[in-house]
């Protein structure tokens, strides 16, 4: 087989009857969320049934969700089950809360598993993490609906990795783009050579030389764009041009800061509606830059295509898999009234996401600040103190200095 339903080649004209008869249905559904039916009270779900007619909803963004859990914890009256019916919640760093579904791949990952070739016969090494987060469990889901094996390995524990891999055999990696270079330098220390033979990476940048080096060592690497909110986004084929995008979500690129879709090929923030019924979030925006690609792939699969992951929007910052947002950086401020202005700076060391936390303050000792650091942003990093009034007076908080052409 050689797509992973009849969805991923649909003619332009099957997909809009497709979306007239089931995006009425959608809206309607999410207006059975308490959050929703108050953000599109005025909407009539009979009248969205077009792209067009869905660009004149109101966006919603990751700051109104976050607010919204504060006030109706824990999922901001965005879901249309109650916390209980859900088999998991999930913490992502800010913090914000996800429901989680065991059955049926509920995230939709299967999808970008199967175009990479992965399936019967594969054991896959899940170096996503399993705490808190739901990476873990959104690629575990993954495997399940292409029949492969698990091993559960989360994160860390690098030489312990090495040795499963090389015991049990696993023949997929799944995890962060740079983690599996890490694991593969062990093993080369440790004298063991592994089976893997893809790779299947999300939760940050895939850099050329990065995917080369391991084409290289017999390893195709293949990446997909998910969130926790909306599960898969768009993935990469065998073609390798482009990101498809997911058949069950719809996909807009807009103007940063407005709703408004740009022409295709301009650069805008990505805007998503999920059709998840469970959790159904209608125009959300990511803080993700992207733009369109023209055509179709040449795999075969006819769904708008997307340039991928092209930065961010706003300030909030992917560094080693993991967001670092502007109300992290304020609440590390916070904590400290020496500490004037602070800015977090994400850059590269070779092949791995390095971040530099820079403090306005007359102190001295930089390692008091390191374990406030991490209990703010979730991540370590070099702390460096600077004089008060030395950092640029840009407005910026969270400096990405990593390239990615």
């Amino acid at each position: 087989m050689a797509f992973y339903d009849d969805l991923e080649t649909r003619s332009a004209d099957e997909r809009a009857d497709d979306l007239r008869r089931d995006l009425p249905g959608a809206i309607a559904r999410a207006k059975t969320a308490p959050a929703l039916a108050w953000i599109l009270q005025a909407i009539d779900p009979e009248a969205i049934t077009t792209r067009e007619a869905l660009a004149g909803l109101p966006v919603i963004r990751k700051s109104e969700l976050s607010e919204a859990q504060k006030k109706a914890p824990p999922f901001g009256g965005f879901a249309t089950r109650r916390p209980h019916e859900f088999e998991h919640v999930f913490q992502s760093p800010g913090p914000i809360y996800e429901p989680g579904m065991r059955g049926a791949d509920w995230w939709r990952l299967g999808r970008f598993l199967f175009a990479a070739g992965v399936g019967s016969g594969d054991i896959v090494q899940n170096c996503f993490g399993y705490h808190l987060t739901p990476a873990g469990m959104m690629f575990e889901s993954a495997a399940r609906a292409v029949d492969a094996a698990v091993l559960p390995a989360g994160t860390g524990q690098t030489e312990l990795q090495v040795r499963a891999a090389a015991d049990i055999g696993t023949t997929v990696y799944a995890g962060t783009p740079d983690y599996l270079k890490l694991i593969l330098d062990k093993a080369d220390e440790m004298g063991e050579r592994l089976a893997l033979t893809r790779a299947t990476v999300s939760g940050g940048a895939l850099f050329p030389a990065l995917r080369q080096a391991y084409a290289d060592r017999g390893i195709a690497t293949t990446q997909c764009y998910a969130t926790a909110d909306l599960g898969l986004i768009a993935y990469e084929s065998p073609a390798m041009q482009g990101m498809i995008v997911d058949e069950g979500v719809i996909v807009e690129i807009v103007r940063p800061g407005t709703g408004t879709p740009v022409p295709e090929g301009e650069v805008g923030e990505v805007v998503v509606t999920t059709l998840n019924g469970d959790y159904p979030l209608v125009r959300f925006a990511t803080g993700d830059l992207s733009a369109v690609l023209p055509g179709t792939s040449p795999c075969g699969r006819t769904n708008l295509r997307i340039k991928g992951w092209m930065g961010r929007a706003d300030q909030t910052t992917k560094i080693k898999g993991m967001f670092v947002r502007p109300e992290q950086v304020a609440a590390l401020i916070a904590r400290h009234p020496e500490i004037s202005r602070a800015r977090v700076v994400a850059d590269r060391a070779g092949d791995m996401d390095v971040m530099t936390v820079q403090l306005e303050t007359d102190a001295q000792d930089a390692a008091r600040y390191e374990g406030t650091v991490f209990d703010a942003l979730k991540l370590r990093g070099r702390v460096e103190l600077v004089a008060p009034g030395s950092l640029p007076n840009d407005g910026k908080v969270i400096e990405d200095r990593r390239r990615y052409d």
